[in-house]
C-alpha cells in the first residue's frame, strides 16, 4: 500500500545562515550559497516518485518567493526558533492535512537524488533516519504517522533519534542514502560538495553556479572567500 507522504523541507533566513562559514565566507556569500542550494533542493524534491506535496517552512520571504514559484505550499515559521521546532510546524501540517507519512529534509543537501529518495520511501519502515557523513547527525527523517517521533535535529541527533524510536516503541531502520549525507556546515563540508559535484553534469545547477562565482571572487583576491583554497565546480 502506497503511503501519502509530504516533504518538509525547514528553511531559516538566508541572511543568517551558515554562521559556521562565517571565517571563509563573507554574509552575502553565505547567503547567496544558502539560497542556491535550498532552489535545487527544493526542485530534486519536485521530481520525487512517491512524494504526493512539498511543504516549506520558513519566515525568509526570498524563500517563500521561490517555494511559491514552483507551486509548494509554505508554512509560516511564526515561532523562528530552529530546524525541529521549524519541523514540527510541518508535521502539524501534515496531520491536519490528513498525510499518513512524512520527510523531513534540511536545505543544504544540494546532492540529493530524486531516485534515491524514492528508494527510501519505497524499503523504509516507520521511521527511517538518514545520518550524515559523520554518522553522528540526521540528515532526514522518514515518519509514519507523521508524529511517530518528536524530531530533533542537531549534534549527535543519530542517537536522540533511535533512543526516541525505542522509547516509542516504532520500528526504525538507520537508512544510508549517499546523496543525503553531505550537509553544507563547514569550510571541509563545503570543499566536499565541490568534490562532490565533480563528474555529476546537470545537477544542482544554483548550488555549482553559486560555488563557481565564489571560486571567481576568491581568484579577483575578493574578501568573499578566505580559506586559501579556491572552491571549484565543473560545469
Amino acid at each position: 500500500m502506497t503511503l501519502s507522504t509530504i516533504a518538509i523541507l525547514p528553511v531559516k533566513s538566508f541572511d543568517a545562515a551558515k554562521q559556521r562559514l562565517a571565517g571563509a565566507l563573507a554574509a552575502g556569500a553565505r547567503g547567496a550559497l544558502a539560497q542556491a542550494m535550498f532552489s535545487d533542493v527544493l526542485a530534486s524534491l519536485r521530481h520525487v516518485p512517491g512524494l504526493n506535496a512539498v511543504a516549506v517552512v520558513t519566515a525568509d520571504p526570498a524563500a517563500e518567493s521561490a517555494a511559491l514559484g514552483e507551486g509548494v505550499h509554505v508554512l509560516h515559521d511564526t515561532e523562528r526558533a530552529g530546524q525541529s521546532p521549524a519541523a514540527l510546524i510541518g508535521i502539524r501540517y501534515a496531520l491536519d492535512q490528513g498525510f499518513e507519512r512524512v520527510l523531513l529534509v534540511p536545505g543544504d543537501t544540494p546532492l540529493i537524488d530524486p531516485d534515491e529518495v524514492a528508494a527510501l520511501l519505497e524499503r523504509a519502515p516507520a521511521v527511517a533516519i538518514v545520518p550524515d557523513r559523520h554518522l553522528t547527525g540526521t540528515n532526514a527523517l522518514l515518519l509514519s504517522p507523521p508524529d511517530a517521533l518528536e524530531p530533533s535535529f542537531g549534534p549527535d541527533s543519530l542517537a536522540r533519534h533511535t533512543s526516541a524510536a525505542k522509547a516509542a516503541g516504532v520500528g526504525y531502520s538507520i537508512e544510508r542514502v549517499p546523496t543525503l549525507e553531505l550537509d553544507v556546515d563547514t569550510p571541509d563540508d563545503l570543499a566536499q560538495l565541490a568534490a562532490g559535484l565533480e563528474g555529476r553534469h546537470g545537477q544542482a545547477p544554483l548550488t555549482r553556479g553559486a560555488l563557481r562565482q565564489l571560486d571567481r571572487l576568491h581568484a579577483g583576491g575578493s574578501a568573499a572567500t578566505t580559506s586559501g583554497a579556491r572552491i571549484r565546480a565543473s560545469a
